[in-house]
Protein backbone atom coordinates (compact mmCIF):
# COMPACT_ATOMS: atom_id res chain seq x y z
CA UNK A 1 0.00 0.00 0.00
CA UNK A 2 1.31 3.45 -0.94
CA UNK A 3 2.02 5.65 2.07
CA UNK A 4 0.05 8.84 2.59
CA UNK A 5 2.31 11.89 2.43
CA UNK A 6 2.50 14.89 4.73
CA UNK A 7 3.78 17.95 2.88
CA UNK A 8 4.54 21.39 4.32
CA UNK A 9 4.17 24.30 1.91
CA UNK A 10 6.45 27.32 1.89
CA UNK A 11 4.80 30.33 0.26
CA UNK A 12 7.68 32.72 -0.46
CA UNK A 13 7.48 36.44 -1.17
CA UNK A 14 10.50 38.74 -1.31
CA UNK A 15 12.70 35.92 -0.06
CA UNK A 16 10.63 35.23 3.08
CA UNK A 17 8.05 32.58 3.99
CA UNK A 18 4.62 34.21 4.32
CA UNK A 19 1.05 33.07 4.99
CA UNK A 20 -2.40 34.54 4.56
CA UNK A 21 -6.08 33.70 4.92
CA UNK A 22 -8.18 32.98 1.81
CA UNK A 23 -5.11 34.08 -0.21
CA UNK A 24 -5.26 37.54 1.47
CA UNK A 25 -3.81 39.35 4.53
CA UNK A 26 -0.28 38.09 3.89
CA UNK A 27 2.06 38.14 6.90
CA UNK A 28 5.72 37.32 7.39
CA UNK A 29 6.59 33.96 8.94
CA UNK A 30 10.23 32.85 8.60
CA UNK A 31 13.40 32.35 6.59
CA UNK A 32 12.76 29.70 3.89
CA UNK A 33 16.13 27.95 4.24
CA UNK A 34 15.83 27.59 8.01
CA UNK A 35 12.23 26.42 7.72
CA UNK A 36 13.04 23.89 4.99
CA UNK A 37 15.81 22.41 7.12
CA UNK A 38 13.44 22.20 10.10
CA UNK A 39 10.87 20.27 8.09
CA UNK A 40 13.47 17.91 6.70
CA UNK A 41 14.65 17.14 10.21
CA UNK A 42 11.13 16.64 11.61
CA UNK A 43 9.77 14.07 9.19
CA UNK A 44 8.17 15.82 6.21
CA UNK A 45 7.75 13.49 3.24
CA UNK A 46 8.15 16.24 0.67
CA UNK A 47 8.32 20.02 0.54
CA UNK A 48 6.46 22.43 -1.71
CA UNK A 49 7.96 25.85 -2.45
CA UNK A 50 5.79 28.53 -4.11
CA UNK A 51 7.07 31.91 -5.22
CA UNK A 52 3.59 33.38 -4.80
CA UNK A 53 4.06 36.71 -6.56
CA UNK A 54 6.18 35.62 -9.53
CA UNK A 55 3.20 35.25 -11.87
CA UNK A 56 1.51 38.45 -10.63
CA UNK A 57 4.71 40.45 -11.07
CA UNK A 58 5.53 38.80 -14.40
CA UNK A 59 9.02 37.72 -13.38
CA UNK A 60 11.03 34.55 -12.99
CA UNK A 61 11.17 32.53 -9.78
CA UNK A 62 13.83 33.30 -7.16
CA UNK A 63 16.35 30.61 -8.09
CA UNK A 64 18.86 31.78 -5.47
CA UNK A 65 16.42 31.01 -2.66
CA UNK A 66 15.54 27.72 -4.34
CA UNK A 67 19.17 26.65 -4.56
CA UNK A 68 19.68 27.48 -0.90
CA UNK A 69 16.60 25.46 0.10
CA UNK A 70 17.57 22.50 -2.09
CA UNK A 71 20.99 22.39 -0.44
CA UNK A 72 19.38 21.90 2.97
CA UNK A 73 16.95 19.05 2.30
CA UNK A 74 17.09 15.53 0.91
CA UNK A 75 13.41 14.86 0.34
CA UNK A 76 11.45 15.56 -2.87
CA UNK A 77 11.05 19.29 -3.54
CA UNK A 78 8.26 20.69 -5.71
CA UNK A 79 8.65 24.27 -6.91
CA UNK A 80 6.22 26.65 -8.56
CA UNK A 81 5.70 30.30 -9.40
CA UNK A 82 6.23 32.04 -12.73
CA UNK A 83 6.59 28.79 -14.70
CA UNK A 84 5.59 29.59 -18.26
CA UNK A 85 8.00 27.79 -20.59
CA UNK A 86 10.11 24.66 -20.92
CA UNK A 87 13.13 26.85 -20.19
CA UNK A 88 11.55 27.69 -16.84
CA UNK A 89 11.21 23.97 -16.14
CA UNK A 90 14.85 23.48 -17.03
CA UNK A 91 16.01 26.33 -14.79
CA UNK A 92 14.03 25.13 -11.78
CA UNK A 93 15.05 21.50 -12.14
CA UNK A 94 18.70 22.47 -12.52
CA UNK A 95 18.38 24.64 -9.39
CA UNK A 96 17.46 21.62 -7.27
CA UNK A 97 13.75 20.93 -7.73
CA UNK A 98 12.52 17.37 -8.23
CA UNK A 99 9.11 18.39 -9.55
CA UNK A 100 7.71 21.56 -11.07
CA UNK A 101 4.30 23.00 -10.24
CA UNK A 102 2.45 24.87 -12.97
CA UNK A 103 -0.72 26.89 -12.62
CA UNK A 104 -1.24 30.15 -14.54
CA UNK A 105 1.28 29.18 -17.21
CA UNK A 106 -0.61 25.98 -17.98
CA UNK A 107 -3.91 27.83 -18.21
CA UNK A 108 -2.43 30.27 -20.71
CA UNK A 109 -0.81 27.45 -22.69
CA UNK A 110 -2.12 23.95 -21.89
CA UNK A 111 0.38 22.43 -24.34
CA UNK A 112 3.08 23.27 -21.76
CA UNK A 113 1.83 20.30 -19.71
CA UNK A 114 2.27 17.79 -22.53
CA UNK A 115 5.55 19.30 -23.72
CA UNK A 116 7.04 19.19 -20.21
CA UNK A 117 5.78 15.66 -19.62
CA UNK A 118 7.36 14.53 -22.86
CA UNK A 119 10.72 16.16 -22.12
CA UNK A 120 11.07 15.55 -18.37
CA UNK A 121 8.54 12.80 -17.62
CA UNK A 122 5.06 13.07 -16.13
CA UNK A 123 6.47 12.56 -12.63
CA UNK A 124 8.06 16.03 -12.89
CA UNK A 125 4.84 17.83 -13.86
CA UNK A 126 2.49 18.91 -11.06
CA UNK A 127 -0.71 20.70 -12.01
CA UNK A 128 -1.60 23.13 -9.24
CA UNK A 129 -5.19 24.36 -9.16
CA UNK A 130 -6.52 27.24 -7.05
CA UNK A 131 -10.22 26.46 -6.75
CA UNK A 132 -13.12 28.51 -5.40
CA UNK A 133 -16.88 28.20 -5.52
CA UNK A 134 -18.67 30.70 -7.73
CA UNK A 135 -22.47 30.47 -7.65
CA UNK A 136 -22.21 26.84 -6.61
CA UNK A 137 -19.68 25.88 -9.29
CA UNK A 138 -16.01 25.07 -8.81
CA UNK A 139 -13.92 27.58 -10.76
CA UNK A 140 -10.18 27.77 -11.34
CA UNK A 141 -8.53 31.03 -10.26
CA UNK A 142 -5.13 32.51 -11.16
CA UNK A 143 -2.81 35.28 -9.95
CA UNK A 144 -2.88 34.33 -6.30
CA UNK A 145 -6.62 33.72 -6.28
CA UNK A 146 -7.47 37.17 -7.68
CA UNK A 147 -8.67 36.27 -11.19
CA UNK A 148 -11.61 33.99 -11.91
CA UNK A 149 -10.83 32.23 -15.17
CA UNK A 150 -14.34 30.85 -15.45
CA UNK A 151 -12.80 27.44 -16.13
CA UNK A 152 -14.65 24.51 -14.58
CA UNK A 153 -12.25 22.92 -12.08
CA UNK A 154 -13.40 19.34 -12.73
CA UNK A 155 -12.95 19.70 -16.48
CA UNK A 156 -9.54 21.35 -16.06
CA UNK A 157 -8.34 18.53 -13.79
CA UNK A 158 -9.43 15.98 -16.39
CA UNK A 159 -7.72 17.91 -19.16
CA UNK A 160 -4.51 18.17 -17.13
CA UNK A 161 -4.55 14.43 -16.64
CA UNK A 162 -5.11 13.81 -20.35
CA UNK A 163 -2.24 16.14 -21.25
CA UNK A 164 0.22 14.24 -19.08
CA UNK A 165 0.42 15.82 -15.64
CA UNK A 166 1.77 13.41 -13.02
CA UNK A 167 -0.21 14.65 -10.04
CA UNK A 168 -2.58 17.45 -9.06
CA UNK A 169 -2.50 19.83 -6.11
CA UNK A 170 -6.00 21.04 -5.24
CA UNK A 171 -5.84 24.32 -3.34
CA UNK A 172 -9.17 25.36 -1.83
CA UNK A 173 -9.33 29.16 -1.68
CA UNK A 174 -12.51 28.87 0.38
CA UNK A 175 -10.70 26.86 3.06
CA UNK A 176 -7.24 28.45 2.83
CA UNK A 177 -5.84 29.54 6.20
CA UNK A 178 -9.20 29.21 7.98
CA UNK A 179 -8.18 26.01 9.80
CA UNK A 180 -11.70 24.61 9.58
CA UNK A 181 -10.73 21.37 7.86
CA UNK A 182 -9.96 20.38 4.29
CA UNK A 183 -12.57 21.05 1.62
CA UNK A 184 -13.77 17.46 1.41
CA UNK A 185 -16.75 18.09 -0.91
CA UNK A 186 -14.46 19.75 -3.47
CA UNK A 187 -11.88 16.99 -3.15
CA UNK A 188 -14.49 14.28 -3.61
CA UNK A 189 -16.03 15.99 -6.63
CA UNK A 190 -12.74 16.41 -8.48
CA UNK A 191 -11.18 13.21 -7.17
CA UNK A 192 -14.06 11.20 -8.50
CA UNK A 193 -13.24 12.26 -12.05
CA UNK A 194 -9.46 11.74 -12.26
CA UNK A 195 -7.10 8.85 -11.57
CA UNK A 196 -3.98 10.92 -10.84
CA UNK A 197 -2.52 11.22 -7.33
CA UNK A 198 -4.18 14.14 -5.56
CA UNK A 199 -2.63 16.46 -2.97
CA UNK A 200 -5.15 18.34 -0.83
CA UNK A 201 -4.32 21.88 0.27
CA UNK A 202 -6.15 24.43 2.36
CA UNK A 203 -7.98 24.21 5.67
CA UNK A 204 -5.86 22.06 8.00
CA UNK A 205 -6.33 23.15 11.61
CA UNK A 206 -5.86 20.04 13.73
CA UNK A 207 -4.62 16.46 13.42
CA UNK A 208 -8.15 15.13 13.05
CA UNK A 209 -8.48 17.10 9.80
CA UNK A 210 -5.73 14.94 8.26
CA UNK A 211 -7.43 11.78 9.53
CA UNK A 212 -10.73 12.81 7.95
CA UNK A 213 -8.89 13.75 4.76
CA UNK A 214 -7.26 10.35 4.32
CA UNK A 215 -10.48 8.56 5.21
CA UNK A 216 -12.54 10.50 2.66
CA UNK A 217 -11.34 8.70 -0.44
CA UNK A 218 -8.68 8.99 -3.11
CA UNK A 219 -6.31 11.52 -1.54
CA UNK A 220 -2.60 10.77 -1.62
CA UNK A 221 -1.19 13.64 0.43
CA UNK A 222 -2.14 16.45 2.76
CA UNK A 223 -0.42 19.78 2.29
CA UNK A 224 -0.48 22.56 4.88
CA UNK A 225 1.39 25.69 5.86
CA UNK A 226 0.34 27.73 8.89
CA UNK A 227 -0.36 24.84 11.28
CA UNK A 228 3.15 23.53 10.60
CA UNK A 229 4.86 26.93 10.50
CA UNK A 230 3.44 27.93 13.89
CA UNK A 231 4.15 24.43 15.28
CA UNK A 232 0.50 23.97 16.18
CA UNK A 233 0.97 20.52 14.61
CA UNK A 234 4.26 18.62 14.79
CA UNK A 235 4.69 16.33 11.79
CA UNK A 236 6.13 13.41 13.76
CA UNK A 237 3.31 13.60 16.30
CA UNK A 238 0.80 13.82 13.45
CA UNK A 239 2.21 10.73 11.78
CA UNK A 240 2.06 8.70 14.98
CA UNK A 241 -1.52 9.87 15.48
CA UNK A 242 -2.46 8.75 11.96
CA UNK A 243 -0.64 5.44 12.37
CA UNK A 244 -2.78 4.76 15.46
CA UNK A 245 -5.84 4.97 13.20
CA UNK A 246 -4.30 2.59 10.63
CA UNK A 247 -3.38 5.28 8.13
CA UNK A 248 -0.26 4.15 6.31
CA UNK A 249 2.40 6.86 6.75
CA UNK A 250 6.20 6.80 6.81
CA UNK A 251 7.55 7.17 10.33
Amino acid sequence: MVSKRIIPCLDVMNGRVVKGINFKNIRDMADPVEMAHYYYETGADELVFYDITASIEGRKLFTDVLQAVASEIFIPLTVGGGINTLNDFDTVLKSGADKVSINSGAIRDPSLISAAAKRYGSQCVVLSMDVKRVKGKLHVFTNGGMIDTGIDAVEWAKKGEDLGAGEIVLNSIDADGVRGGFDLPMLREIGGKVALPLIASGGAGKMQDFLELFRCGKIDAGLAASVFHTKKIDIRVLKNYLRNFNINVRI
